[in-house]
Formats: C-alpha cells, structure tokens, sequence
C-alpha cells in the first residue's frame, strides 16, 4: 500500500481535528490537550474555526500608559475610558496617584487624562448629553485590625448657627474630649449652617449635621473610649467654639473598612476631562447609578465615610441643575454595586439580585420589583443557587422590549468557596415574573462578563471558579447565549484569564474588548501574590468573518427623539433584516446597568431604511446609541452614532 505524504497526512489531520472542533463546538471547547501547540495555533487561526467561533486578539498597551482598569466606559467618541484612580494599590493611594486612560481602539492610540480624586470604587452612568456620571470613589483604604493601631471611629458635627455660609474645616482638624483626648480628622469635611424656621411666636433653629472620620493621635488603647460626650474643636473661638462642636461615637481599635467619597463629576467625551458637578449627599464606595427615563440617575448603597452600607438612603442627580437631591421616600436597603434596571414600566425599577459583596448575608439579597412611586419592593422568586448571587452577572437578553434578563453565576457571601455556572431567566413581562432555568457555564463563575451583541445574543466570558481566581481557577472559555432558544453555543476561548475588577464592552465596530483582572494570587497553591491583569483582549465574533462586504449604513440623521422616523442610507437594502439601538457600555465589577438593545422598525426603502424610535423612554432612555443594522447572514454594520431624546 502506498504511503500517504507527510503534508497530506498533517493536512488530514487537521480537518479531522476541525471537524471534530466543528462537531462539539456547541458544547465542548477542543481538546487542546490531543494536540500541539502548533496544530492548536493553526486550528484557532483557520478561517473555517474563526468563522464557526470567533477569534481573540490579545493587546498589550506601551509600559506607561498601562492602569489597572477598574472601571471601563464606551465614550460617544467611539474612544474607551478605563478609570482606575488608586487602582486598587495603597501605594498609589498614600502617594496620591490616580490614573485615567484614554484609549481609541481603532487607532491604538492613548493618553493619560487628570483624574481629580481617588475614583476607585466609584458609580457611573451615562447623561442624556453622552458626558459619564461619576460618584463617589476611595476616601480611605481598608485596615486590619493587626494593623490598627490608633483607635478611630464616627465624628458627628453639629453647627446650632443659622445663616452664613458654609464651613469648611481641613484635613487634620482637631477634636477634644471632655477628657481631653485628641482625635484628628482623616479628611476634609463641610459643615453647613444651621435652618431657621420660622413659627408662631419666633423661630426654630435645627442644627446641621455632617460627619467625618477621625483617629486618635496617640497610639494604643489609650484612645479607645464608649463614653459619648461633646468635642471640642480646636482653633474655634467666641460664638463658633460653642455652635458648631463634635458628637463622637465608639472609638475602637477595631477592623476599619473602605471608606467612600461624596464627590461627582462629569466626563466630558469632547474635552477628555473631568467637571466637578455637586457633591452626594451620602459618602459612597461601590456605589450603582441606574439611569432613569427621564433623564435623572439615582445612586443606592455603597459604604459610607465610616465603612458602613449606606443604610437605604437613595438620591438622584438632576442634569440641569447638576444638584443631588436625597429622596426620603426611596429608602431600600441594598448589598453594595446593586444591579439595578430601568425597566418597560414609568417609576419601576428590577433589582436582579446580582451585587458586589458588601453588607450582611441576610438582607437586601433577593431579587425583586422596586416600585418609585411608592417605594415597595416586590420580591421575584424561582432563583436557583439563590445564597450564590454575589459577584454575579446580570443583563437584558435580546431587545429590551422582551423585557428578558439573565442572572449568570456567582458566588457566596464574601471569601467563600462556593461558586456556580447557573444561568436563570426571567420574563418581566409575565403576570407574575418568576425565574426559569437556563443552559449551565461550561464552569461555575464568579465575575462573568456579560456583553450584549447587535446579532440579539450575548457573550459570555471569563471569570473563575474561586474568589479573586484563588487556586488558579480563571475560566479561559466564553459562550454565546442565545434567547430565542435559551440555548449556549461555544465561542473560541480567551487567552487572558479575568476575575475580580474585570469588565467587557461592545465596540462600535461589533467587537468586544475585555480589560482588568485583580487575582490575589497566580499559582494553585496560593503563595505568590499576583499583579494587576493590564493587557486588553478583544474579541471578534463569528458573524465578522462570514466573507463578503459587510453592510453600512452610509447617512442618516444624528439626533432623534421618541416616537420619530428617520431616512438612513445603506447597502443593498434588500438584505437587511433588523436595526437595534445599543446603548453603550460603562461597567465595573462585572456589574453594567447602561448596556441594553433596543429593536428599531424598519421599512427598507430604495436607497436604504427608514427607522421609527419607540416612543417609551423607558425602552429607550435618552443618550448617545449605537445604531447596528444586520443582514440576512447575521452580520452587523459598522455602528452610528445617534443621539435620542
């Protein structure tokens, strides 16, 4: 029998592995392990493997213009905003470092841009003008209690003075007990002035109140106290030293947390800087800001300036006035980076139960319906794993109007071993909503990104078994959820491994870029500490490597309101069959409450289509888009920028 030539036989060979990639591809990755690493690189590299699973590009930044991206933003630039103030590095924190990157995926080219304050750990969302709400951020780092070693606590500040204008007292400030203890503050703080009312027969004056965080200037247990009592702040005289006066709460030697800031900025996507806009009322780390219909963003949960869950107190930001405004009504208590959407119906939110960990095991867990108007919270019920929702991911699936989401992964409360590749969904539009089964991860997953694609699926990547990827357990695969079916299918696999801090974006040219990862350590064993993920990867779905020109959408308006049409011209309009509004992207802690898709009626035309908005805010809320039309292979355009509202 003749022999077969060697490039023959190699040839063979690879079909049969390609075919069996092709054959298992829906539910099993390759088995990397059967074959070489050149065959494997070959394999990935195929046209016909690209064009079946999609292809990953990793992308490694020049060495000063790399961050440890916490945070990750689409500007309507098309540019990418990665945050990462401290980045998560006491270093940078004590050093006053903070870091912002600009970075233009269609160019490569970025720039650092000043970043204000400690930003990490903040809250964003877009405004209806396309600038990012940012608020809140890093005050203080975390402290073990091994390493307290001045006692500190609660200062609460009284002013009993109406009138004037408001005090700021600096960094250092000190306080004096009855006793005469010396504590100083850890950060600068305002003290506004009293209210004067007026009644019947005179006034009332109710005194303001602030707090700030304050330590002891000694070292020891000589400056712990539970004894309550006034301070006395030092430099004050005459009317001041006695109106305006410290009201202390335990002074401990105790674990101290994270502590949050309460100043909001806007980042203008022109400019490429940072405007200082009113401050929060609440101090907030880990902060959500969900976007509403109208246009106004509420901010829940986060720690406040002494470490603690922000007990309810819900505020909303006001664009015009770029004032917040503490809602009293709004009191719901949540874990802190709440997952919380904006949904079909005026005044109501869904809270999917996703979250980022802080608060205690046992409240403000469960998903549910949270009703504006009257501030009641309507629990949903059916979740699987439902002790298993921290560090969870959650988006819509499919266009809006569905009203379908998806909970994917998680884990248990703070440092535990448990984990899930649980995926649920649940129809909001149902008479009573209730959480139905999904496909299962390929492995259980804390941190999953979740990314919404203009074909109606979305990508699932990443994450890891453990918490912060502990025993070397990243996930290295990703996955295609398909709604229509509830089904997954197999995409290629990630080469950079991403957990805790990581976050994915949909690009406007329909790919996908993955940033951040913060493991704590980078071996099985747990015993060498690992370094902040900075390279990027991007990912380039199947449906861009199908052949052919792509469709295009070559004109059209760029502003439209509710309810409006629009003539935009195409390619060959006979082969498109849909048009979807993306919003873009702004995620940190695999939490991103912004992304959503929105189905667009069309009416192809001689020279291409005519788009009608929907006339629900609620489906649509106003701000920058993403306008993708698909053709009949399922292959997206190019997107353009439109403006709704």
């Amino acid at each position: 029998m003749k022999e077969m030539p060697r490039g023959l036989r190699r040839r063979r060979f690879f079909m049969g592995v390609l075919a069996v990639t092709v054959i298992l591809g829906a539910n099993t990755p390759p088995a990397w392990s059967y074959v070489s690493d050149y065959m494997r690189d070959k394999l990935i590299n195929s046209n016909g493997y690209k064009s079946r699973f999609g292809h990953w590009d990793v992308i490694e930044l020049p060495p000063d213009m790399r961050v440890n991206a916490i945070h990750a933003a689409l500007l309507p630039s098309g540019r990418i905003l990665l945050i990462a103030g401290s980045g998560n590095d006491t270093r940078q924190f004590a050093a006053g470092t903070f870091r912002t990157l600009v970075h233009d995926p269609s160019t490569g080219r970025t720039k650092l841009v000043p970043t204000p304050t400690d930003l990490f750990c903040a809250g964003h969302a877009f405004l209806p003008d396309g600038k990012l709400l940012v608020a809140g951020g890093t005050l203080r780092y975390e402290v073990l209690e091994p390493q307290v070693t001045k006692a500190a606590g609660l200062m609460v500040v009284k002013n009993g003075a109406p009138g004037g204008a408001p005090r700021v007292f600096p960094k250092g400030t000190e306080f004096v007990s009855p006793a005469g203890r010396k504590y100083v503050a850890t950060a600068e703080f305002t003290v506004q002035p009293a209210t004067k009312v007026k009644i019947r027969g005179g006034a009332k004056v109710t005194a303001s109140t602030t707090s700030t965080w304050v330590e002891s200037t000694e070292e020891g247990p000589g400056g712990v106290t539970a004894v309550r009592g006034n301070y006395k702040i030092t430099g004050l005289a005459g009317l001041d030293r006695e109106n305006i006066y410290g009201l202390n709460e335990k002074m401990t030697l105790d674990r101290q947390d994270f502590q949050g800031r309460r100043e909001s900025y806007e980042f203008n996507p022109v400019t490429e800087r940072y405007e200082r806009v009113g401050d929060m009322a609440e101090q907030r780390w880990h902060p959500t800001l969900t976007g509403l219909s109208d246009g106004r963003i509420i901010a829940v949960s986060g720690l406040d300036g002494a470490g603690r869950v922000v007990p309810g107190i819900s505020e909303v930001y006001d664009p015009r006035t770029k004032k917040w405004v503490v809602r009293k009504d709004l009191e719901q208590y949540f874990p802190t980076y709440p997952a919380i959407f904006q949904t079909a119906k005026p005044g109501v939110l869904f809270y999917s139960g996703s979250n980022s960990g802080y608060g205690p095991a046992d409240q403000g867990r469960d998903p549910g319906f949270w009703d504006l108007r009257t501030n009641k919270l309507t629990l949903v019920p059916g979740l699987r794993d439902a002790d298993m929702l921290e560090t969870s991911g959650s988006a819509w699936v499919g266009p809006v109007q569905d009203q379908k989401m998806i909970v994917v992964g998680g884990g248990g409360v703070g440092d535990s071993p448990k984990s899930t590749a649980r995926i649920d969904v649940v129809d909001l539009d149902e008479a009573t909503p209730r959480f139905m089964p999904g496909p299962s991860l390929p492995q259980a997953a804390r941190y999953p990104i979740l990314v919404t694609l203009p074909d109606d699926t979305t990508l699932i990547t990443n994450g890891s078994k453990g918490y912060r990827g502990r025993g070397a357990s990243d996930n290295h695969n990703a996955r295609i959820y398909h709604p229509d079916t509830n089904t997954l299918s197999y995409a290629a696999d990630p080469t950079v491994g991403r957990d805790y801090h990581a976050a994915g974006l949909l690009l406007p040219d329909g790919r996908v870029i993955t940033v951040g990862s913060n493991p704590l350590f980078t071996d099985k064993l747990d015993s060498q500490t690992a370094p902040f993920e900075q390279r990027l990867e991007v990912f380039t779905p199947a449906y861009l490597y199908q052949g052919g020109a792509r469709p295009a959408i070559n004109d059209g308006p760029l502003k439209l309101t509710w309810g409006a049409t629009g003539a935009f011209t195409t390619s060959d309009p006979s082969q498109l069959v849909r048009a979807r509004l993306l919003r873009p992207g702004a995620s940190t802690h695999v939490t991103d409450v912004e992304q959503r898709s929105v189905a667009v009626e069309m009416t192809p035309t001689a020279t291409g289509v005519t788009l009608t908005i929907p006339k629900e805010p609620t489906i649509v809320p106003p701000g920058p888009y993403l306008l993708f039309v698909t053709d009949k292979r399922g292959v997206p355009s190019v997107a353009r920028w439109v403006q709704i509202g």
